[in-house]
């Protein structure tokens, strides 16, 4: 006999293998374009000293749910334009002192 395999929904489907990040919104001037600053740590090659390194991704916000100061994460997609190449998946947390919606 074969083993049942379990399919639960979900609201995307899943991704394969997409690199995904998780970052603070930066700006959301531009219209279904966020800026997202993603931080990380690396030991410094020489010294051994954690340093901290950020690095700026253009995400795309289809509906433009995101805000400055939110977490969110965002996946690897197709080149969208010159700079996007970042989609926007979820925002995990909210903007303390944001009223909206």
């Amino acid at each position: 006999m074969e083993a049942e395999t379990k399919v639960t929904p979900s609201a995307r489907p899943a991704s394969k293998g997409r690199q995904q990040l998780i970052g603070v919104v930066t700006s959301a001037k531009m219209q279904k374009t966020i800026v997202v600053r993603v931080n990380r740590t690396v030991q410094h090659r020489l010294y051994g000293r954690v340093v901290r390194q950020a690095r700026k991704y253009y995400a795309h916000d289809e509906h433009q749910q995101a805000r400055p100061g939110d977490t969110v994460r965002i996946e690897a997609t197709r080149p969208l334009s010159r700079l996007k190449r970042w989609r926007l998946v979820e925002v995990l947390a909210r903007a303390r002192g944001w009223q909206g919606e």
